[in-house]
């Protein structure tokens, strides 16, 4: 049998890819990142400009090098986590090809190939996607979606307030993306935030730090019987504060369905409106993976410890809490990598004990 081009293949260059860059080299392993990114930061360059993260710099840190202290306000911007990602990359000098769109992931002997969407492929003994949920937006389909004739944009693509100036605005979504951009907008639109539910806001002196460590409990079983507290609760970071002093941090129940020029709520009253913002979360970006067939239709794959059931030889890391226990925040992303590696490195071992390699 021939050698792969690498024993381990990383699809994806983000938070969840670099975390498991430093422990695959920690252990040793022959590995190559791909990256779809023109640079380094993962999802974070596609992010809103004002973003802040939920969790302070000291609980947004990758293994080996903690994020660097001052950030804005304690709770560290999206430029800032670009910046940290970049130096990150640059400091431990990880193998990554950018960029490079992966097409699909396939079965090829005892290897998996991957294919690259503007030609060639690479084989590895061992695939790790981390390709993250950015790329895979979703948008609930509501009764008159397709008849409505102002803009709709999914929090992945709004950068700025600029182009909503003036205009009535809809903000689809209760958890911390739908009050971040509620509190961006209404100073500058007339803005209205819809909400299945009342939303939960917590504590002022509650931060990320307490939901991933309540989120991470609840992964291992170990449930606190006293807290209802979700990594989805809204954290009061200080724009969000700022809207609650001015008195917009208030939510309305969901409309009955959608119309040419706006809305229509359960009352039958009707809201005239110029453009919908929807925060209403993502899937996971696994297309890629689809012609391996196990591929479930949420998106989701099933695995145990982070490795396929239907196919041993993938890994997958960073896409929530069914791969690891808050795997889709910075330091979620590197305790997953930290608890996967050692059993793909394993798992390596006696592939290659089963089958080894041969001249050719």
């Amino acid at each position: 049998m021939t050698k792969p081009d690498h024993e381990v293949i990383v699809v994806g260059g983000g938070q969840a890819g670099l975390a498991v860059a430093y422990y695959l080299r920690r252990l040793g392993l022959d590995f190559l990142i791909v990256d779809a990114g023109d640079g380094p930061g993962g999802a974070w360059v596609h992010t809103w400009d004002s973003l802040h993260l939920f969790s302070p710099a000291a609980y947004s840190s990758l293994p080996g090098w903690p994020f660097p202290p001052g950030a804005t306000d304690g709770y560290p911007t999206r430029d800032e986590v670009i910046s940290y990602l970049t130096r990150y990359e640059a400091r431990y000098d990880f193998p990554i090809d950018r960029p490079r769109t992966v097409g699909a992931v396939e079965r090829e002997g005892t290897f998996l190939r991957i294919g690259f969407r503007d030609g060639g492929s690479l084989a590895a003994r061992a695939v790790v996607s981390a390709t993250g949920t950015w790329a895979a937006p979703f948008v609930p389909d509501y009764p008159g979606r397709e008849l409505f004739e102002g803009v709709q944009l999914h929090s992945a693509h709004y950068r700025t307030p600029a182009a909503f100036a003036g205009k009535r605005v809809l903000i689809v979504g209760g958890g911390n993306s739908g009050a971040q951009l509620l509190a961006e907008l209404s100073e500058v639109a007339q803005t209205t935030w819809m909400t299945l539910r009342e939303p939960v806001f917590l504590p002022d002196d509650v931060d990320g730090r307490v939901l991933f460590e309540r989120a991470s409990a609840r992964v291992r079983g170990i449930d606190d019987a006293s807290s209802t507290t979700t990594i989805g609760d809204i954290v009061m970071v200080p724009p969000v504060k700022e809207a609650r002093t001015r008195g917009v941090l208030k939510a309305v129940r969901p409309f009955a369905r959608l119309i040419p020029g706006g809305v229509v709520w359960r009352d039958g009253t009707e809201s005239t409106v110029d453009a919908i913002i929807w925060c209403t979360g993502f899937r996971p970006a696994t297309d890629h993976l689809k012609p391996l067939g196990i591929v479930e239709p949420d998106g989701r794959i099933e695995v145990v410890e982070q490795r396929a059931v239907k196919e041993p030889r993938l890994w997958l890391a960073g896409y929530g809490n069914w791969t690891g226990a808050a795997s889709a925040t910075l330091l979620g992303a590197g305790r997953t990598a930290r608890e996967m590696t050692p059993r793909l490195a394993q798992a390596l071992a006696e592939a290659i004990s089963a089958a080894p390699y041969q001249a050719g």
